[in-house]
């Protein structure tokens, strides 16, 4: 999560100095709701005994509202067309979604 806000501030400076709006909060879609909930309530940080710098950054990120955490189940996880064989449903369900049409064989 954390570079991946890195990634969104750069991003949000490089809009800035080329005079292009950039609306905030950014929606921010993460399957992990211990690391979202971690984010919105500091009081989990207490029964953590190790944090990583980012999520720091990413927590910071939310207080400002530039960021703005969704939890995303894992049923709809489109990076899992590259990384898994799903089933045919779910694979013709997340085919659809990236904007694909199946063809036909020739």
């Amino acid at each position: 999560m954390g570079a991946t806000v890195c990634e969104l501030l750069w991003l949000s400076y490089l809009l800035h100095d080329l005079h292009i709006p950039f609306h905030t909060p950014v929606s921010f879609w993460c399957d992990n709701k211990a690391a979202i909930h971690i984010t919105a309530n500091p009081i989990f940080h207490e029964h953590t005994k190790h944090l990583d710098i980012g999520c720091h950054l990413v927590r910071d990120q939310f207080k400002c509202d530039f960021i703005q955490p969704f939890h995303l189940s894992g049923h709809d996880q489109l990076a899992d067309l590259c990384t898994k064989s799903p089933p045919v449903g779910v694979f013709a369900r997340l085919f659809v979604k990236v904007g694909s049409v199946p063809q036909a064989p020739s």
